[in-house]
């Protein structure tokens, strides 16, 4: 889809075809697309059709929202989770004195939208479908916001703002355009404000930041136990942040571990508990602070994601498990189906969990920690 066909769903003729998609039955939409396509540009039509679809597949991150707004395919996979980007503003209102921002590249204008609830946006694209769903989605969400769309060329655009906010996220199939011209070049940006974020891939290891980048903080942040982003911040001079190198924040909910500097976690064999880490703290390398909280170590180094101990910890930052049995991986452990086994002395049903102890495949059964 162009940005010329995208600006005529916008129109009135657009709006009726969307809504006789919206409100038809999925079984009726073969004989609702046949009408419609009598009396509409097929170009139209199918640009609807994605719409709605795209719209259905939105509201896991913008809830009801979804439904007034636009999306791209790559626009909606790269977009923030709704909370994830009002977690962001809640971080940039308590640590950044600033009210002007500059945003760019834009997908959908998730973050610029959010950030536009309570600062002054500049959103700029080079991309002209990028900045006519950012602008569609702004009118429709929030008439009174805030915010301005341009389309510019970014590699020759003069950033205005107090502080700079640059998705560096890429499209998850290679497609004809970037996001942004590069990494190097969202680094160079936002360290030369000397204020704002930088927003990377979910896949980012913490060992592949640069040590020289100048960020404050690298934060990576989950939701539900899947990681959604890393973000390289800068708060600027006065601001009241502490810095913290590296962070993991878990949504819903705000539990924050930040790194105490701790060596590698000991491999150890299973103890009585097991602690299925959160992504996000894997990811941002700070298994090792977990480890220290439960007194336990790792199952495996090349597995830091299961703890395991001998005392039993609430943690907010991993899924506790009772371990009630260990079976070395053999032709009988092959026999045993993943599932559910009576628990030791009728204790209570187990799961067949396959992990790596010290380097060797085993089979835990385990259940949940009471």
């Amino acid at each position: 889809m162009d940005a010329d066909t995208f600006r005529s769903l916008l129109t009135d003729e657009g709006q009726a075809v969307l809504a006789a998609l919206g409100d038809a039955d999925p079984a009726a939409w073969p004989a609702a697309l046949t009408a419609l396509r009598r009396d509409h540009p097929a170009e139209l039509v199918a640009a609807a059709v994605e719409q709605v679809r795209l719209r259905r597949q939105a509201e896991a991150k913008f809830g009801a929202d979804a439904q007034r707004m636009y999306f791209t395919p790559d626009g909606l996979e790269q977009a923030s989770h709704r909370e994830v980007a009002e977690y962001k503003l809640g971080r940039v209102l308590d640590e950044m004195g600033v009210v002007f921002l500059d945003v760019c590249p834009l997908g959908v204008g998730a973050d610029a939208l959010v950030l536009g609830w309570s600062h002054a946006v500049t959103a700029v694209d080079g991309d002209p479908l990028s900045v006519a769903v950012t602008a569609a989605n702004a009118a429709a969400l929030d008439p009174q916001a805030t915010i301005w769309v341009e389309q510019q060329d970014l590699t020759v655009y003069e950033f205005r703002g107090e502080a700079v906010f640059v998705d560096a996220v890429r499209p998850g199939e290679p497609g004809p355009r970037a996001w942004v011209p590069s990494p190097a070049w969202a680094l160079d940006t936002v360290r030369g404000i000397g204020a704002g974020a930088v927003r990377l891939g979910p896949d980012l290891p913490y060992g592949s930041v640069p040590e020289d980048c100048g960020a404050d903080e690298a934060e990576w942040i989950s939701w539900e136990g899947e990681v959604q982003e890393a973000v390289l911040w800068w708060f600027g001079e006065g601001s009241p942040a502490a810095r913290v190198p590296r962070r993991a924040t878990l949504l819903p909910g705000g539990a924050t571990l930040t790194g105490r500097g701790l060596p590698d976690p000991a491999v150890r064999p299973p103890g009585r508990y097991l602690y299925e880490v959160d992504a996000a703290v894997v990811a941002a390398g700070l298994v090792a602070e977990v480890a220290e909280d439960v007194g336990g170590g790792v199952l495996d180094a090349a597995v830091p994601a299961r703890v395991t101990s001998d005392e039993a910890h609430t943690t907010p930052f991993a899924r506790a498990y009772e371990i009630t049995g260990v079976l070395p991986y053999g032709p009988a452990a092959e026999a045993a189906e993943p599932g559910q086994h009576a628990g030791p002395g009728g204790g209570g049903a187990s799961t067949v969990l396959p992990a790596r102890v010290a380097g060797e495949p085993a089979l835990l059964l385990v259940r949940p920690a009471p």
